[in-house]
């Protein structure tokens, strides 16, 4: 994959299996690490691509009477087991 600097950002190539590179300058100002999820966006001018907020979906399977700071703890211990489930498995 190659990328090219342009006066409007930076291309990349899209692979045959439909992969595409994000940049590292672009990882590194919006905090994009690897596991974590992109939404694809199609908008009038085009595509937008987001990162999936950190929120969404959060505490649905729990209890109604779990505090809210008791629901992000139990997230974010998820999260941080997905993480490093994703990080081992990627491993060659």
């Amino acid at each position: 994959m190659s990328t090219e600097n342009e006066t409007d950002g930076e291309t990349t190539r899209i692979t045959r299996k439909g992969q595409v590179t994000i940049p590292k300058e672009l990882r590194e100002e919006f905090g994009l690490q690897e596991g974590d999820e992109i939404r694809w966006e199609k908008t009038e001018d085009g595509i937008r691509v987001r990162k999936a907020t950190r929120s969404s979906g959060r505490g649905m399977l729990v209890d109604e009477d779990v505090s809210t700071g008791k629901r992000e703890e139990m997230a974010e211990e998820l999260e941080a087991e997905i993480h490093e489930k994703r990080r081992t498995e990627w491993q060659p």
